[in-house]
């Protein structure tokens, strides 16, 4: 039992060995560093007004007809996102200023965590810093799995906005383009929806109801457009030491 005993020290020492070294490799690992954003979306999508994505697990199902006349049949939620960050930071680079599109489609039951494609696009002023931060922030705001994810050729980005209109281009419209027009309530107030989650952002202030002229985006294999259907505007807020969260809608 005795030599039994002693020839098991070795190996004992070498599991000991191997999860000292696990643990060191872990410890090791540079931690992310701290990040915020603050930041104002024009968003459109194909859905009808208001997007009805944001209170179910699937789009709208479009049958060719009413506004959906001459849409392609299906369920989907095609959208552009012009986002200009107010104010932000990832560690000590600023992200204030930067702006990037994104498009794609939510498909037919992005509840399940699944999407079907999107395409981010960087205005050629962001710096590499700001893209690493941006990438990673992104994933926190929109919690899911993309079927693809690509990054695009870098394209100037205009993007303007006040109570009444809002309007985003991808390099001069060629690209990808969305114009808002403020839905007209009981006053000259914009309308507002308040207290509903945008997705994995912590705080929003509120979806400014803005249905589209226009929302187009005219790259690769997946081109669409639309007119009359969802838009809106929203501000929102993130940061890392924020609670995780689900990034159901």
């Amino acid at each position: 039992m005795a030599r039994l005993r002693s020839s098991l020290i070795p190996v004992f020492l070498v599991a000991i060995s191997a999860l000292v070294l696990v643990a060191a490799a872990e410890t090791s690992k540079p931690a992310q560093p701290d990040w915020a954003m603050n930041a104002t979306i024009i968003e459109a999508c194909s859905c009808p007004m208001f997007c009805q994505c944001y209170f179910n697990g699937e789009p709208a199902t479009h049958a060719g007809e009413g506004m959906h006349k001459n849409h392609a049949h299906g369920t989907y939620c095609r959208f552009n996102n012009a986002y200009q960050i107010n104010k932000g930071s990832f560690g000590k680079t600023s992200l204030d200023g930067a702006k990037f599109w994104v498009s794609g489609d939510l498909g037919a039951n992005f509840g399940s965590g699944k999407t079907d494609w999107a395409v981010l696009t960087f205005d050629p002023a962001v710096t590499q810093p700001q893209r690493d931060g941006i990438a990673v922030i992104l994933g926190k705001v929109y919690p899911v799995q993309w079927g693809s994810f690509a990054i695009a050729k870098d394209a100037p980005i205009t993007w303007q906005a006040n109570k009444d209109l809002a309007s985003a281009t991808l390099d001069g419209g060629k690209a990808a383009e969305v114009q808002l027009a403020r839905f007209q309530g009981m006053s000259d107030d914009p309308v507002v929806i308040k207290n509903l989650r945008y997705f994995g952002a912590a705080r929003n202030s509120g979806f400014i109801m803005m249905p589209n002229k226009v929302e187009t985006y005219h790259l690769g294999d997946k081109p669409f457009e639309y007119h009359g259907t969802n838009g809106f505007m929203i501000t929102i807020d993130t940061k890392s030491t924020d609670s995780p969260t689900s990034g159901a809608m």
